[in-house]
Parts: C-alpha cells; sequence; structure tokens
C-alpha cells in the first residue's frame, strides 16, 4: 500500500483544483479544434530569446499531442542580418523589406535552413517526429519577384502558388511540419518570401482553421500609445474600418491585410499575439479570455473575449 508522507493543506489543495480548471476550461476548444490545422508564424524577439523559444515549441507540441494539426512556418530575419555583417556586409532595406542580392540571398538560405533544423530538434527532443521542409521541398512555394515601390530589390518572392501536397502528407504521416520561407520561381531561381506572407499563403492553401502570427506587440490596439485600447476580437469589416480611417499604421499595416485576406480565402480565425509572453499560443487558444487579438469573419460567432 502507497501512503501519502502528508496531507495536503488548503493552500495545495486549492493550486489542484485551480490547474484541474484550467483543463476543465480547455476542454471545448481542445473539441471544437480536434483534427483541425493550425499554422503558426512564429518569428519575432521569441526566436532570440531560448527561453522563449523553448516555450513556444512546447506550446506547439502540446497542440500536436491534444489532436491539432499544427505547422510552423518561421522567420529569421535578425540572425539573418547578423551574418550579412559578419560576411562583411551591410544589410539594406526598402520599405521595410530586405534587399536582396545573390551573396545575400545564400547567407539568408543558409542561416534559415540553420533556424529550421534547431526547431526540429526542440521538437522531437519534446517526443514528437517534425520534418523541416522549405518552400523548394515538393514545390510548396512557386514565386515571382517582388518590387518595392516599383524598385528592384533582388532576390525577393511574391507567393503566386502552393502545392500543399507535401504538407499533407506529413501531417498524414502524424509530422509536424516545419517550413523556411524560401521558394523558387518558374526558371527555379531561389527567393526570399516575407514569412508573414508565406504563413498566409500557406493556410490558405490548407484551409487552415486558425493562423496565428507571433510578434513583438500585444494585438491591435484603437491607440497605439495606450495598452488599454488593446482590442480583442475584431471582424473583416472592423479591421477594414480601422484601415480605412488610419487608425492602423506601420508594420502591423500589412499583417492585418494578410489577417483579413486570409480570412477571406477560408481561414477561419485569424490570430496576432506577443511572442514574447510565456505559452502565448496556449493562453489565446484554450482559455476564455484569450491575451491578443483575435480576426474573424463578418459572420462568425464570437466565443470568447467576454
Amino acid at each position: 500500500m502507497i501512503m501519502r508522507d502528508s496531507v495536503m493543506n488548503s493552500n495545495e489543495m486549492q493550486n489542484v483544483i485551480d490547474k484541474a480548471q484550467v483543463l476543465i476550461e480547455a476542454l471545448p476548444y481542445i473539441r471544437r479544434f480536434n483534427r483541425r490545422i493550425i499554422v503558426v508564424k512564429y518569428g519575432g524577439s521569441a526566436m532570440l530569446d531560448e527561453e522563449l523559444k523553448n516555450q513556444v515549441i512546447e506550446d506547439v507540441t502540446l497542440l500536436k499531442l491534444v489532436g491539432f494539426k499544427p505547422i510552423i512556418v518561421h522567420g529569421g530575419g535578425k540572425d539573418i542580418s547578423s551574418w550579412v555583417k559578419k560576411s562583411g556586409m551591410e544589410p539594406r532595406f526598402v520599405n521595410g523589406l530586405r534587399v536582396t542580392d545573390e551573396p545575400t540571398m545564400e547567407i539568408a538560405e543558409m542561416v534559415l535552413n540553420r533556424v529550421n533544423k534547431s526547431l526540429v530538434q526542440k521538437v522531437e527532443k519534446l517526443g514528437v517526429l517534425a520534418a523541416g521542409i522549405s518552400g523548394k521541398d515538393g514545390g510548396l512555394l512557386k514565386v515571382t519577384k517582388k518590387y518595392s515601390g516599383g524598385e528592384d530589390i533582388g532576390y525577393v518572392g511574391e507567393v503566386k502558388q502552393v502545392n500543399p501536397k507535401i504538407l499533407f502528407d506529413l501531417l498524414e504521416k502524424d509530422f509536424l511540419p516545419i517550413v523556411c520561407p524560401i521558394g523558387y520561381d518558374d526558371n527555379f531561381d531561389t527567393y526570399n518570401i516575407n514569412a508573414d506572407d508565406a504563413a498566409c499563403a500557406i493556410a490558405k492553401a490548407v484551409n487552415a482553421e486558425k493562423l496565428a502570427f507571433l510578434t513583438d506587440i500585444e494585438g491591435v490596439y484603437m491607440d497605439p500609445n495606450d495598452r488599454s485600447t488593446l482590442i480583442s476580437e475584431l471582424s473583416v469589416s472592423e479591421a477594414n474600418g480601422l484601415i480605412h480611417q488610419g487608425v492602423i499604421g506601420g508594420g502591423m499595416l500589412p499583417k492585418l491585410g494578410n489577417c483579413i485576406d486570409a480570412i477571406e480565402n477560408g481561414v477561419s480565425r485569424v490570430h496576432i499575439l506577443d511572442g514574447r509572453i510565456a505559452h502565448c499560443l496556449l493562453l489565446e487558444i484554450f482559455t476564455n479570455r484569450g491575451i491578443g487579438t483575435a480576426i474573424i469573419a463578418n459572420d462568425q460567432e464570437r466565443f470568447y473575449h467576454e
């Protein structure tokens, strides 16, 4: 017979009850999204801090283990800039887009593949099979050259076609796909792709239930200088209204545009989250209030953030 060393005190008992309540709160979301695809765009500061990186991977791995079908699409821009400098070059940007000549493209592909395999390693360390691929594999991402205000910025690609077969095959075989945003054009030249754009294109192609952007801000604000104006939930029409009113600007503008595009092309729900918050994915997806901003279709039921 196994005997307890001591009886739990009231505080210990309350902690156990609180943990059980968290699991009960998560249950309807686990049931609702079981076997559904969720695309996670992983980037920003959460990729630089090792502890945050581990927490993000723990979140995605847990989603996999409770029945979701997650796909990670990752960036690596800050690492690329660091290696460009180490190579004796100076990173250049035009309207927020990296000018990517041939040497920079070689560095970008090297760095992104290195990041990719490090994420695979972290997932597999937690007991889940992962497969790291780029947009080149299986013809996943076909691109055309992207210009910035009419200016040629080199090997920067605009996604024109997604062939999701390799992703469906990996998901069917119980792998967690991890995608780095590199593709090629009709001439099979290699191009760097903005990770937000790649994640949005992939989410549309696989008809994802959710698309989550991990960013360096908490979400969408009515007033960027007032944290109390964080908007928990936005319909597409409300989001378009904020854009037309000039409320949204800077780096949030293209991100919100990607969110709207994804919703209008079949993705059920898009989340903008602060990747610097520990376990932000779990807090947003499995709790009644969430922590970021959710973008939904105009006719979709608002089922949390009340």
